[in-house]
Formats: C-alpha cells, structure tokens, sequence
C-alpha cells in the first residue's frame, strides 16, 4: 500500500516538472524605474536594489532551486503578488500622489521589518537591512516622498 503511494507521489513530482510558470526575467532597469527617475545615493540604491528588486521589480534573479516544481510556483506567486503591491520599474507610471503613498506604506514596511519577507531572508541573508541601511533607505524615501506629494498635503 505504501508502496504504491510512494510511487503515485513519485510521479506527480515528475509531472509537474513539466508545469512551468512564466518567469520574472524583463530588463532590470527601464525608464520608468525608480531610480531611472530619482537619484539615490548608491547605498541606499544597492540596499533597495538588493532587498527588494527580487519581488518588487521587473527583474527576478532567481536561486537555483526555482527550477524545481512546487517551489517555482510558489516563487513566482510571491513576485506576483510583490509586484501587485509595489513594482518599482513601473514607478514612473503612478501618479504623484499614489507614488507618495506607496513609499509611505514602503517605509512603515520596512519599520516594521515585514519587508523583506522573513522567507525571502531564508535564502538571502544578504537582503537583511542592517539597522544604518534601515535609517537610510527610509529617510531617502521619506523625502522623495515628500517631493512627489502635492504642496500643503500632508502624510496620512
């Protein structure tokens, strides 16, 4: 019995290796991207660029073990939804105040250290923001914020 179990199992793994999803793979950098349109220092540009593009980009590089089904899949659901929320080589496309309140809730994310996501930090130790990069990144978004938000709006 288990046997047989084992085997069906076997070949359901085997067959949705044959299931792929679409990747992530678009050029890293086009005119509309964030820092196409917004000079950063390049600390705070490698730490976003290294913390966030993976999911919030057009970009994904993907580990080795992306390849492999149900991973893959779930993978690219997180980009996906990552990407629904905030896509940074399509931030040129939001209006200013839409774009102000992206960054907003982009800092309370990171404040909160709900970005990057714990999972995402399994495999990519090096996407953890040190408490200096935290400060950083935050006070160049609060003030790009600030820039895009219409004069005498405030901050929600």
């Amino acid at each position: 019995m288990w046997k047989k179990v084992f085997l069906v199992f076997i070949a359901l793994f085997i067959a949705a290796q044959f299931i792929r999803t679409p990747k992530n793979e678009g050029l890293p950098m086009m005119g509309n991207d964030l820092f196409q349109l917004h000079s950063a220092p390049v600390a705070v540009r490698s730490a976003i660029q290294n913390s966030c593009y993976d999911c919030h980009s057009n970009h994904t590089r993907y580990p080795w073990y992306a390849e492999i089904q149900p991973v893959s899949w779930w993978l690219g659901q997180h980009v996906t939804e990552g990407k629904e929320h905030l896509n940074f080589s399509e931030f040129g496309h939001l209006e200013p105040r839409r774009a102000a309140r992206k960054l907003e809730d982009s800092i309370e994310q990171i404040e909160d250290d709900a970005m990057p996501l714990p999972s995402y930090l399994w495999q990519h130790r090096s996407a953890r923001l040190t408490d200096d990069q935290k400060k950083a990144v935050n006070e160049w978004l609060e003030n790009l914020e600030l820039s895009l938000r219409p004069e005498g709006e405030k901050a929600e």
